[in-house]
This record gives C-alpha cells, structure tokens and sequence, in this order.
C-alpha cells in the first residue's frame, strides 16, 4: 500500500511526540470518503494535541489537526464524488479519528461540507475551526436577538484565531465591537479589524462581582473561567454571552445574580459535533460576512513540517489571527 507524509503523535515515557512522518495508508480509519487533503489550519486544541498540554489525543498513534480542505478522491457515498471539494471541521478529526496533518485523509461523508462558492480551499482554512465557531458564536447571539442596535458587544481573546474574525465579522455586519486583549501591541491590528475600543484584559481578570456596571449587551467569550464571570456580570439587561473556549480555564467563578436579576443568557457554542445543518448555514454566512481582504491579512502560511512547533507557539500566545498549513 502506498504512503504519505503525515504529522503523527505518539504516545511518550513522559507524554507525546508529534513529528513530520510517513503513514501507511493501510492504517487509515474507516470511512466511506477518502480526501486529498490540500490545505490544514492551526486551532489552540491542535497545540494543546501536539505538545500534549492536554489529553486532546485519545488513541495513539494519531494523526494530529481537526480541520481539512481537499479533493475527494473516492466515494461510496452518495453525496460525494471523485473531484468535489470538501471541508471537514471538528467530529473528533485528531483526537479520536485520523486527522488533517497528512496529505490523505478518510472519514465518513456525513461529516463533510461542500466548499462554498467563492471560498478556495486555502480561504477555508484561514478561516477553519477558530472561524467556523466565531460565526456559530455570532449566529447564536442573532438567534438570541442581539443586533448592532441592541448596543456593543464585547470579543475577548480578540487577537487570536476566533477572536480576529469574531471582531471581523462583527464589525462588517455594523456592531461596535469592544476587543479585549492582552497584548497591548495589537490594537492597531484589531483596530485595522474593525474593533471600535481596545481594552486591556486586566479589566476583566479580577474576581467577578455578582453584578458590575453594565456594558455591553453581548459578546463572544473564548477564554472562559474569570474572564466570562467579568463579562457576564457587565452584561445589560436581556443581553447574552456565546461562550466558546476556555484558554484561562475551564472553571466559571461566577454567581446566578447575572441571570436571575438581568436575564443574561449564557450560550453554549460547540463546533465539534454541531449537526450538519449549522454548519452548512455558518459556512454561507462566512463566504458572505467575513471579509476576505481582512481574512487574507490576518493568515500567515507554513508547511506541514513545521506544524509542531508552531504548535507550542500557539499554546504560549505567541500567534497573532489565523494559520494556515499547505499539505501539498
């Protein structure tokens, strides 16, 4: 059987390896569609797999990455055939199934998404996992009722992959968009995004008081443990937080007075296993509402080779917007 090149991670006497090797595709997982994996992307939860920070990877050996975007190759299933272009985002890619880093991939057609018109595969994964839940975050806060009138929303993290187009897409479809970062030399880089206000993150690092002055009448929260208790007690009345990652924690040092005296709402955002009909519906508003000059300034490219390390880099802070890995 032939080979390819794939990033695989093995177990360690004292945690993980992840490195550049060659993978016999009769190891492969089950699946009814194998795909020419062009382009990958890097999440936070492919470094926190890579370097073994956390128990992302649950058999070994795995290939690491949890987005592609490729050709399919061959099909027995009947929504697919040779040729189309896919992307796969999440379904435990990398963690409990083969994943991205390799240049062939085969998983089950029910987890693909047609590549939408006018996005190239590269665009995808600029955008990928980190982009793909920013729009289920927004989405969520719309479904909720929250529009540009309602008054600002806040982005935390907002110098990282969900945050910058979180801030991107915001900002494009008319919010005043309030970016909190922890990186003081960003604000031009978020400003450039369309963030109306720069704040530190220190404003909202502090232990949370049940209530606090309100705000901001939504948001989108990718740090979670004392950050989101902050945002959730500024929050105006009626308003709502899209909860969606956890890089301070996974704790929620809050109280119940945000939701019993304001009717906050907090949304749970969850990309993994978000059924395919969201995911379909966040993929259009993508190729309509994130900008693509924007996308295009905030994606730095590297090959597959040195996806480990830029796996560390992402863990430490050290990335500024979005990844993309070419696989071929």
């Amino acid at each position: 059987m032939a080979t390819f090149k794939a990033i695989r991670v093995d177990k360690a006497d004292k945690g993980t390896t992840a490195q550049l090797t060659q993978f016999d595709e009769a190891e492969l997982m089950d699946g009814d569609v194998t795909v020419r994996v062009e382009w990958s992307t890097l999440n936070y939860k492919d470094g926190l797999a890579l370097t073994g920070k956390a128990p992302v990877v649950r058999r070994f050996p795995m290939i690491a990455g949890i987005d592609f975007a490729g050709t399919v190759e061959a099909s027995s299933h009947p929504q697919w055939k040779a040729g189309d272009k896919v992307v796969c985002t999440g379904w435990g890619m990398g963690e409990t199934h083969l994943g991205a880093y390799a240049e062939k991939a085969r998983v089950k057609g029910d987890w693909l998404v047609a590549l939408p018109q006018g996005l190239s595969a590269r665009d995808a994964m600029a955008i990928g996992t980190a982009g793909f839940t920013a729009m289920l975050s927004v989405l969520a806060l719309e479904k909720h009722g929250i529009s540009p009138k309602s008054g600002p929303v806040v982005v935390t993290g907002a110098a990282g992959g969900v945050g910058s187009v979180a801030t991107a897409v915001l900002s494009k479809l008319g919010y005043h968009v309030i970016a909190s970062t922890g990186r003081a030399s960003e604000a031009d880089y978020l400003k450039h995004l369309g963030a109306a206000e720069v704040i530190d993150r220190n404003e909202l690092s502090a232990p949370a008081k049940p209530l606090a002055k309100e705000r901001w009448a939504g948001g989108v929260d990718s740090v979670g443990s004392t950050t989101l208790a902050n945002l959730l007690s500024m929050t105006k009345y009626g308003g709502a937080i899209a909860a969606c990652g956890l890089a301070a924690g996974m704790d929620l040092p809050s109280s119940v007075a945000p939701f019993i005296l304001r009717g906050v709402c907090l949304l749970g955002i969850d990309s993994v296993m978000c059924p395919i009909e969201p995911r379909k519906a966040a993929w259009q508003r993508l190729a309509s509402d994130l900008d693509r000059t924007k996308l295009a300034e905030i994606t730095h490219e590297i090959p597959l080779a040195e996806v480990p390390d830029w796996g560390a880099k992402i863990l430490a802070g050290a990335v500024r917007g979005r990844i993309v890995v070419k696989i071929v």
